[in-house]
């Protein structure tokens, strides 16, 4: 007689009743991360879909999943391409569950440099995965969140869609145009019980910028040799922040936070740095203010040490006159 290997129905309930999450881009950094974290949560309370571009990169994924004792049956590896409407959809098919409680689009691409150094394509690849990828993932999974009146999204977002960085134009106007339609979706989604989050990031210790399209800064040679200049001011500048970027593991917390927030806000911040230039826009809606204070910043000869020197760099009310800003 042949073995009943058929699930009791006790764990069965239980395991249909988990929570179902799912992940795009977990093959470093926060995505890999918060797909470990959440599949050997404690509660045991999430069934994790971690879907890669290419499953060969899913090494270090289970590597840490293994060091944090993850159950078997909490985490499953897919492969999904978030440029690929078909592969989007193969992977949603994989989902035994049926359904897909939390989704976390995840998955982006960077580029740093001039603009005129940029290859077209680069430009491309980098709103493809970052807007029209995230669009796939929505139009794939929201239809029947909104058939159930119940789920969440959560998007993983940046200081660079609430403010314009220099050198991180393409990469910004992506995170622009994430916080418009995330924003967008919200605001229709209430009635159907469906809440959409963005998860406001700074610079975080990943292998993000190792994998930036087009190569740091680009084909410089295409740029003016003042540009240039201003280019290698800001690399210092961006060094010096990226010795402050915050572990992926804090920034978990903050999805995990989001996730489990019984009023969910459309905003979550890992970190407050950059709150009062964020700040500084919305109070000078001219932007002649912010632009003054972001240029003093981070294009300074000198070397800005110290919490007192950054704030004045920040927040000198002289730094431009405004006069299209509300009396």
């Amino acid at each position: 007689m042949p073995r009943d290997t058929s699930v009791p129905e006790p764990l069965h309930r239980i395991l249909m009743d988990r929570t179902v999450v799912l992940i795009t881009g977990c093959s470093s950094g926060i995505g890999l991360h918060l797909a470990v974290r959440l599949a050997s949560d404690p509660s045991r309370s999430f069934k994790v879909y971690a879907t890669l571009r290419d499953l060969k990169a899913q090494g270090p994924l289970w590597e840490l999943a293994r060091a944090r004792g993850c159950p078997s049956d909490s985490l499953e590896t897919l492969e999904l391409d978030v440029r690929d409407s078909n592969s989007v959809a193969a992977a949603r098919a994989r989902v035994t569950e049926g359904r897909v409680d939390v989704l976390v689009c995840n998955a982006g691409r960077g580029l740093f440099g001039p603009l005129e150094a940029h290859e077209l394509d680069a430009v491309g690849q980098v709103l493809d995965v970052n807007v029209i990828g995230t669009v796939r993932m929505l139009q794939a999974f929201l239809p029947d969140m909104k058939r159930r009146r119940s789920g969440r999204v959560l998007v993983t977002a940046s200081v660079g869609g609430l403010m314009g960085l220099p050198f991180h134009a393409v990469y910004c106007a992506s995170k622009f145009a994430l916080e418009g339609l995330c924003e967008s979706l919200a605001v229709l989604l209430l009635p159907f019980g469906v809440h959409v989050s963005l998860i406001e990031c700074g610079p975080v210790h990943t292998a993000f910028y190792e994998k930036l399209e087009g190569g740091p800064g680009g084909a410089l040679d295409r740029a003016d040799a003042q540009t240039r200049h201003l280019f290698s001011l800001y690399q210092r500048h961006y060094e010096h922040i990226l010795q402050e970027a915050q572990d992926p593991e804090e920034v978990t917390e903050v999805f995990l936070a989001a996730l489990r927030d019984p009023q969910p806000a459309l905003r979550y911040f890992s970190t407050e740095n950059f709150l009062p230039l964020a700040r500084l826009r919305l109070d000078d809606p001219s932007g002649c203010s912010y632009v003054a204070a972001m240029h003093r910043a981070v294009f300074s000869e000198e070397q800005v040490e110290g919490a007192e020197a950054k704030a004045r760099a920040l927040g000198d009310p002289k730094l431009c006159a405004s006069p299209a800003a509300p009396k």
